[in-house]
């Protein structure tokens, strides 16, 4: 099992930045795909990005795709969530989830591991 801290998360107006951090103990971090999830009210739990171990591949929901960037440093077991140009309906609770595999999914039911989430709120 792995423990996930999340940080980072804040009020901004449309069209600014942040970036989320998930520091990770607990397992060998650099093994396995890590990825970013938000739930927003009224809404299921949606994948919004992921990485592989080695940092190699990525992969991007449609709807954040060109805005958001996920890269992870293995030396400090920490994953980020670079948020560019943000929206009004990225307004959510943004979780950081480990993987028990190293192949890249969206399922959320293949991410065993879940930080306590950290809210994002954009306003206009």
């Amino acid at each position: 099992q792995v423990q996930l801290v999340e940080s980072g998360g804040g009020l901004v107006q449309a069209g600014e930045s942040l970036r989320l951090s998930c520091v990770a103990s607990g397992r060998t971090f650099s093994r396995y795909v890590m990825a970013w999830f938000r739930h927003s009210s009224g809404k299921e739990r949606e994948f919004v990005a992921a990485i592989g171990g080695a940092a190699l591949t990525t992969y991007y929901a449609d709807s954040v795709k060109g805005r958001f960037t996920i890269s992870r440093d293995n030396a400090k077991n920490t994953v980020y969530l670079h948020m560019n140009n943000l929206k009004l309906e990225d307004t959510a609770v943004y979780y950081c989830a480990a993987s028990g595999s190293w192949v890249i999914t969206t399922t959320r039911g293949q991410y065993p591991d879940w930080g306590q989430g950290t809210q994002v709120t954009v306003s206009s």
